[in-house]
């Protein structure tokens, strides 16, 4: 009743993860890096991708892109906070080989290109191609859902269903 009064409506809680990237989807625990794997980040997956792009997972807003290129991070409208980390030890690259097509504040959608990278060299200069995605306020999560798929297509499979608290 009192809804209907005022005009309110229910605000959305739940945010649906899609892949950032087309590849092997592993759970976090899998990557080979404490850091990732003991969720000292946050919590989340990853993605082994097979192709070098990245595109966002979610509708939300660019709040970081690292000077290296290899990490973005983004809001999301429910105000969950994700952190792409493409490659593992890729900040050693400096930047060689990541394109960022985004920028700090830009608004975007589920499958807009974030960063274009080159594989091979990541393969030859890094630790992994592995790209953990991450909730880094996972404290302000009430419940994640990985959906078992094993492979995604970037921007279409849908990876979690995550429920802020």
């Amino acid at each position: 009743m009192f809804k209907k009064l005022f005009g309110s409506k229910d605000k959305k809680i739940e945010e649906v993860l899609v892949a950032p990237a087309t590849g092997k989807v592993l759970p976090l625990e899998e990557v080979p890096d404490p850091v990732f794997s003991q969720k000292m980040m946050g919590d989340g997956l990853a993605i082994d991708p097979t192709e070098g792009k990245i595109v966002s997972p979610v509708k939300g807003e660019i709040i970081q892109v690292f000077p290296t290129k290899h990490a973005v991070g983004i809001k999301t409208e429910i105000g969950l906070e994700l952190l792409i980390h493409i490659g593992l030890e890729t900040v050693n690259m400096k930047g060689e080989g990541f394109t960022a097509h985004v920028k700090e504040g830009d608004k975007v959608e589920v499958g807009t290109q974030l960063v274009t990278f080159d594989m091979d060299l990541v393969k030859e200069k890094a630790a992994s191609t592995i790209t953990p995605i991450v909730i880094t306020n996972f404290d302000d999560v009430e419940s994640f859902e990985q959906l078992g798929n094993k492979e995604a297509t970037a921007g279409t499979t849908e990876l979690a269903r995550v429920k802020k608290k």
